[in-house]
């Protein structure tokens, strides 16, 4: 089938009808239906002008969304690039931002335009075995990004119990709130948007508090934030932006926006109804992503203001106050300081007295709650998608949950709490790895016009999205063969090369999908189009 044929099969699959309907499944009874199966109707507003009654009703999947943004695995990025650069990695924490909202406003005009999400199209674009490993590399995603919520909700309860409870404990506490989301749930679409926006309140209000107590320099914040440069950097602020950007941007996240766009009735027979919804979406997800920027800068801007370049030493010798309840936290040495979510808690504590800690304690527990039903929510949607698979929600909760947990409570038992915050940067390195797996396929699809028609990706998109997708391409690359170097054994040669050959040989498949399929000769003949030039 040619590729115009093919998207057009795709887009009668997917659009069905053009209208707001779920398509009927009758292999799911009514009590395994999710939230989206609940539309929110958008009210009629006279005149063509913006309206604050039109962004309300499209207003909560952008917030759900920006949750991915706030996760305990970006709060541990943030503080250690702090701690670790001062204020000198804001602007790459800005300009991430700004990536990710233009990989969410993909996924924003994927859903929209064509009613499904984009695990369903590749469900129907795909081969098979290309398809399940699509699948694979998300899931290995989802299940990452649900650690590190296990992780951050873990440590949060050590804080806040001044070490009563364990770390295992913790993590196993964490099964608790599984079954109060499924609760949650079943109360309405607003309800749980409110819940969420509830939690990100309290991201705000907690880290909020430790930036005006830190109170850190307002000129360099903005110098940090606008003015690109890292004076003095080496290898481990190279690292520590590389851990930005993938703590940043999920590739989950990209697969669970185009799904929850779909919750709101949208009339796909009137192109000014879809564009409207597009502007709606965009503006909302802007506006969400600027309180997660906020937030994240907060927590950077605090350690960077506070903690930079501070040794160990001094810090034992400020924590006095606090060295009977949290023991051995800083090695006894005049090294620069080695911080993550767990030491970060205790030296604010330490610093700025036990009320800076518990609060900062509260605003991981918000992080790591809030993260953890929009993974779950990310996993059924990429199963449904993929897959055509629906299961109850119990048991989509309890697949995710438990990959999730069964590694967690081994290293929280028999290791510390540096082996459990280390696993956490592994996990923030990997969403980077993974993040291709989302990001190409997105492209692809946004930029077939016999898939989106009159809504396409234009010539300037698909230019500054195929840099942008070559660029993290190329940091990924850059990451992979620095660990491979770091390697000293014959054995990890050979395992770790054959990941890399695999790993660059999937997304040269995607590439060439992408680009080669419809991506090339239509950039090509815009360019001829529009500038009189290009390929013959």
């Amino acid at each position: 089938m040619g590729n115009k044929e093919q998207y057009s099969e795709i887009r009668r699959k997917t659009n069905y009808g053009a209208t707001n309907t779920p398509e009927p499944n009758n292999d799911c009874e009514a009590e395994d239906q999710t939230y989206l199966d609940e539309k929110i109707a958008i009210p009629e507003v006279a005149g063509y002008g913006f309206s604050f009654r039109k962004l309300w009703a499209f207003t909560g999947p952008g917030f759900l969304m920006s949750i991915a943004y706030l996760d305990p695995g970006n709060i541990e990025s943030d503080l250690q690039s702090g701690a670790a650069a001062g204020f000198q990695l804001l602007w790459v924490l800005l300009w991430a931002t700004v990536l990710g909202l233009l990989c969410q406003r993909l996924a924003i005009r994927l859903g929209v335009t064509t009613g499904k999400d984009l695990g369903e199209i590749c469900h129907h674009y795909y081969p098979k075995v290309p398809r399940v490993l699509l699948w694979i590399m998300i899931e290995i995603a989802i299940i990452g990004s649900d650690m590190q919520e296990v992780i951050g909700t873990a440590i949060a309860f050590k804080l806040l119990s001044a070490g009563r409870i364990p770390l295992w404990g913790g993590v196993l506490i964490t099964i608790v709130d599984t079954f109060f989301f499924l609760f949650l749930d079943k109360y309405g679409l607003r309800k749980l948007e409110a819940f969420f926006g509830l939690l990100i309140t309290i991201m705000a209000v907690t880290f909020g508090y430790e930036y005006v107590v830190v109170s850190p320099d307002q000129k360099e914040v903005l110098k940090g934030t606008f003015l690109p440069y890292c004076k003095g950097c080496g290898e481990e602020e190279l690292l520590q932006a590389v851990g930005i950007i993938g703590a940043i941007i999920m590739p989950h996240n990209i697969y669970l926006h185009s799904s929850l766009v779909k919750t709101r009735e949208i009339d796909r027979t009137s192109k000014r109804a879809v564009k409207e919804a597009n502007m709606y979406f965009l503006t909302e997800s802007t506006i969400a992503l600027f309180v997660s920027f906020l937030i994240n800068l907060f927590v950077m801007a605090v350690f960077g203001q506070a903690f930079y370049h501070k040794h160990s030493q001094e810090v034992n010798a400020t924590c006095t106050n606090l060295s009977s309840i949290y023991p051995n936290v800083f090695p006894d040495d005049n090294n620069t300081i080695s911080v993550d979510i767990y030491k970060g808690g205790v030296i604010l504590g330490c610093y700025f007295g036990p009320i800076a800690l518990y609060i900062w304690a509260i605003g991981i527990l918000a992080a790591g709650q809030s993260s953890t039903m929009t993974g779950t929510y990310a996993g059924q949607f990429v199963m449904e998608g993929f897959l055509n698979l629906r299961w109850s929600r119990f048991a989509r909760v309890v697949f995710t949950r438990a990959f999730a947990i069964l590694p967690t409570v081994f290293v929280a038992a028999f290791r510390d709490v540096a082996d459990l915050t280390g696993l956490n940067d592994f996990l923030n390195a990997l969403q980077s790895i993974l993040l291709p797996f989302a990001v190409i396929p997105v492209l692809t699809f946004t930029s077939s016009q016999p898939l989106m028609r009159d809504f396409a990706n234009g010539i300037i998109g698909k230019f500054v999205m195929i840099l942008i997708t070559g660029l993290i391409c190329a940091i990924n690359l850059y990451f992979v063969v620095t660990a491979l170097m770091a390697l000293d054994h014959l054995a990890y040669y050979i395992v770790t090369g054959f990941v890399l050959v695999a790993y660059v040989a999937f997304v040269c498949y995607l590439v060439w999908t992408c680009l080669i399929s419809h991506g090339v000769p239509s950039l090509a003949r815009g360019i001829h189009t529009r500038f009189g030039y290009g390929l013959q």
